[in-house]
């Protein structure tokens, strides 16, 4: 097995420029809390405490965009500036009607993992986001 010794690089837009979602853990899988950063997939850690999910998430970023920038890849600009949005415009609060057997599985879903239904769809609301981001580049 060979390793490659990859250099750390200043990203070019600062850590505090992207979204990230911390959530919880369930007690089943170890605790914690989770760290993602859905404008750049990959980027993932997790700690004991939200804060310490969120140090170590900023160690990942650091070395998801050293490593992209090693092979070649170009490191995603923010999704959210907040230059771009007024207070009125985002009020963060979202209305959607689901059919009844979707909001059963996720209630269901949620219950499992021991997180909120909103947590829940945030999550998966984040990871789609993820995803569209890296099938557009």
């Amino acid at each position: 097995m060979t390793v490659k010794s990859i250099a750390q690089v200043t990203p070019p837009f600062p850590f505090e420029a992207y979204s990230h979602i911390v959530s919880p853990i369930v007690a089943a899988d170890g605790g914690g809390f989770m760290f993602t950063m859905p404008d750049i997939p990959g980027v993932m850690a997790d700690g004991a405490t939200e804060f310490e999910a969120i140090a170590d998430g900023r160690q990942a970023f650091i070395a998801t965009v050293s490593a992209m920038v090693d092979m070649g890849q170009e490191i995603p600009v923010p999704a959210f500036n907040a230059e771009d949005f007024t207070p009125a415009s985002a009020s963060g609060k979202v209305l959607a009607r689901l059919p009844r057997s979707m909001h059963m599985q996720l209630t269901a879903r949620a219950k499992t993992e021991g997180v909120s239904l909103n947590a829940l769809v945030l999550a998966f609301i984040a990871e789609g986001l993820g995803r569209r981001n890296v099938a557009h580049r």
